[in-house]
């Protein structure tokens, strides 16, 4: 089904795959009658003429890419904008569109969503800029439907900004990443290697793009095997499907933790362009006739059987045949793994949804970016005409990703046959994603057909003893699970025939509810600010030397921005970074915001002129010994910019999953000043430590000198990021003595070093 190469491959004509080895310079010479570098080759990626045409650094080694667009949604856009406002933000210099496809639900916590939207609206008038509207459609279906275009690079503070199906080279990145291109600034990254995905076959019927995005994700997520590089779908089995398919794959791609994806377009995309009103938009892309990729992933889309993704990672995969041959076996395992992601804090079972031998579901989603489109939607509604989901625990919930599809669907009679079923059609919203939208009971089992199934996205609270599970599957095999009143079932069981309607896109909807500000801004438009909107707390410069208490320790494999900062209910503060700091690692670690806060004390104490050391009684001992160590620099006189108190967090890979900046951005208003990690998960969650002036800092695997409640003395450290050292000395102080080792920096750019210095991005655009 898929096969994963061992090194760099060459791709021939776009049909013939050759292992980089002694043969290939042969091989290639006899199919093309040429000889190549691999330094040309590595030129003839569809992926690297992208970065080349938006590069503006002239050195395609150390690219500065400034993006044709950005997109944010409202847990994020508030804060883009507060940041750049307080850097000096006069208008949009590209189109920005903002969209309210998250904190969509506005009973919750008073008035503060709306109040975000109204400060939405308010800024795409004032600086030039579009808004969607609450309901009308998710940010990731908008931007395909409306924004991308073929050759194009667009940016967007989701993690899943994904349009390289549709020939856009789309990232996800941090809020502080947008706010430079809002500045005229550029998006600095080494080139990324780029792996191929090399596509054959047609899928068996029944079988959806999610069911082929999880087969791949089971496959490269846990050995990083497309870690950081950009994925290009090629090969001839790329035709064979349809625009919404290729689109369902994509977006999953954020899910390998790869940076972004591209994929070859044909007639197909060209017709998705033509559907939308914009047939200028498309570009014919393909690679070169010999293209050198460090890597390849082999997909033989006729083998794909439908999967499922287990709790609690869309990297827990199985085929659904599996899963029901080995059904007691595989929820044992389910059930270990759950005691390393929940910490044993709750009891954890599926065994319990066994009934006669199969497995029973409480709830069904199809929902969002992911699952939302027409095809999909169409092709449930096929599986599941004439059914009924039954009137026990199940119940099925559908989200068409934009209110265009909804109409397209009320006029093909789709959404008749489903709401006959008993199932309910709803607005798109992205909240059964990220925990705010149907959150089934304790215990509960959800499958979706959506992004993510990571503790918390279905809306559990540990802390409160709740606890439901979600697996990830394909829209056609949740509906054939609906159809049998909820015992999993997968869609190739069903004797289906299907329809496959024509999708008809009606721009009125958005012609006559969207505000297009059509680049024009309105300097004297007022922004309207509701009460739980607030300013960024100053923060202080890096010192020259710096004492860290570490304040958590989190030994999973794997750490989300999910667990950093709860998703769901939390979203309501994002707009608050106070408010919202009091739920940093709330449900991982409920201690940490007091052990935080205790520390913080002594860096508040200083910067207001008194002492540190009597605002925190445990620093007396801690710095007795820093000061006898180091008795020539005389800490003890605790002058601001001399040394710095904060806080710092152990984990062993942090950062995977959303792109959100607050994961990093609530530490630091707490008073963090590092990270400590084996290694970073994304590039974009160690980008916002380092944009909230956060060290990113590495410590070999398996060392661990210091335990939580321990603190580390780091002397001469503004030192060593001027000097770009990578090698940093520190201390752990314990029984009055300090105890050397190495903690480690990685590579930064001139840029991330400033920001380092200066204390964050917007010390930094502040001068």
């Amino acid at each position: 089904m898929i096969t994963l190469h061992n090194g760099g491959v060459y791709l021939v004509n776009g049909t013939s795959v050759i292992d980089d080895n002694e043969q290939a310079a042969a091989a290639i010479a006899a199919q093309t009658g040429t000889s190549i570098t691999k330094e040309e080759a590595a030129k003839q990626t569809i992926a690297y003429g992208i970065l080349a045409e938006h590069n503006t650094s002239g050195n395609m080694e150390k690219l500065k890419i400034k993006f044709d667009k950005l997109t944010s949604h409202d847990i994020t856009f508030v804060g883009i904008i507060q940041t750049a406002r307080a850097s000096g933000l006069e208008k949009f210099p590209v189109p920005y569109v903002l969209t309210n496809c998250h904190n969509s639900l506005c009973a919750v916590g008073g008035t503060i969503n709306e109040d975000d939207h109204m400060f939405g609206l308010s800024c795409a008038k004032k600086y030039g800029g579009v808004y969607v509207p609450p309901h009308q459609a998710v940010i990731h279906q908008y931007a395909r439907e409306m924004l991308a275009g073929g050759g194009r690079m667009i940016l967007g503070s989701d993690s899943h900004t994904r349009y390289g199906a549709l020939g856009t080279m789309a990232m996800g990145e941090g809020g502080p990443e947008l706010v430079k291109q809002l500045l005229n600034k550029t998006y600095d990254i080494n080139m990324p290697g780029v792996v191929g995905v090399y596509l054959t076959g047609k899928p068996q019927k029944g079988v959806g793009p999610q069911d082929v995005a999880l087969a791949i994700i089971g496959e490269v997520f846990g050995n990083g095997y497309v870690n950081n590089k950009v994925m290009e779908f090629v090969g001839p089995g790329v035709s064979a499907l349809s625009a919404d398919f290729r689109i369902g794959i994509d977006v999953m791609t954020t899910e390998t933790t790869c940076l972004s994806s591209i994929w070859r377009t044909d007639e197909v995309i060209q017709e998705f362009y033509q559907i939308h009103g914009r047939p200028q938009d498309y570009k014919e892309l393909n690679p070169g006739q010999v293209a050198y990729y460090d890597g390849m992933v082999e997909v033989d889309l006729s083998k794909v059987k439908p999967m499922i993704a287990m709790p609690f990672h869309p990297s827990n995969t199985y085929t659904i045949e599996e899963l029901n041959a080995n059904l007691m076996d595989i929820l044992d395992d389910c059930e270990k793994k759950a005691q390393v992601s929940l910490d044993g804090a709750v009891n954890f079972t599926l065994k319990d949804k066994v009934r006669n031998g199969r497995l029973y579901v409480d709830q069904g989603i199809i929902a969002g970016c992911a699952g939302g489109g027409f095809e999909n939607i169409s092709a449930a509604a096929d599986i599941m005409e004439g059914s009924s989901i039954g009137s026990d625990e199940f119940t099925l919930s559908i989200y068409p990703a934009s209110m265009p599809i909804y109409m397209e669907l009320m006029k093909t009679g789709a959404a008749e046959t489903l709401m006959e079923t008993g199932a309910i059609l709803k607005t798109a919203f992205c909240g059964p994603c990220f925990g705010a939208g149907d959150t089934p009971g304790n215990n509960g089992f959800s499958i979706r057909h959506s992004t993510r199934n990571f503790p918390n996205r279905e809306g559990s609270k540990l802390q409160s003893g709740q606890i439901a599970s979600v697996a990830l599957m394909d829209a056609r095999s949740i509906a054939a699970t609906a159809a049998n009143k909820g015992y999993l079932t997968a869609a190739t069981d069903m004797d289906v025939y299907y329809t496959n309607p024509k999708y008809h896109f009606d721009s009125r909807i958005y012609a006559n509810r969207v505000f297009d500000s059509k680049g024009v801004a309105e300097p004297s438009q007022e922004i309207k600010f509701g009460p739980n909107i607030k300013d960024w707390p100053a923060m202080s410069e890096l010192p020259e030397h710096m004492v860290l208490k570490v304040v958590s320790e989190i030994h999973d494999p794997v750490t989300t921005t999910d667990e950093l900062i709860p998703s769901g209910e939390t979203s309501s503060y994002r707009s608050n970074p106070l408010g919202l700091a009091e739920f940093t690692l709330s449900r991982k670690d409920p201690a940490y915001v007091g052990r935080a806060k205790e520390i913080q004390k002594a860096q508040k104490a200083l910067e207001e002129g008194t002492c540190p050391v009597e605002a925190v009684e445990e620093l007396k001992p801690v710095m007795a010994a820093v000061n006898q160590a180091f008795p020539e620099k005389k800490f003890a006189e605790g002058k601001p910019g001399t040394i710095g108190f904060g806080s710092t967090i152990f984990a062993v890979k942090p950062g995977d999953g959303s792109a959100r900046e607050q994961a990093a951005s609530c530490q630091k208003v707490l008073g963090g000043w590092a990270n400590i990690a084996n290694e970073y998960a994304t590039k974009r969650y160690r980008s916002n430590l380092i944009n909230w002036g956060m060290l990113p800092f590495l410590i070999p695997e398996g060392e661990l000198p210091f335990a939580n409640g321990d603190y580390i003395f780091i002397p001469d450290i503004r030192t060593a990021v001027e000097e770009q050292k990578n090698q940093i000395p520190a201390y752990v102080v314990k029984d009055g003595k300090l105890q050397e080792f190495t903690l480690g920096m990685g590579e930064l750019t001139e840029d991330e070093r400033t920001i380092i210095l200066k204390g964050c991005l917007i010390n930094y655009y502040r001068g």
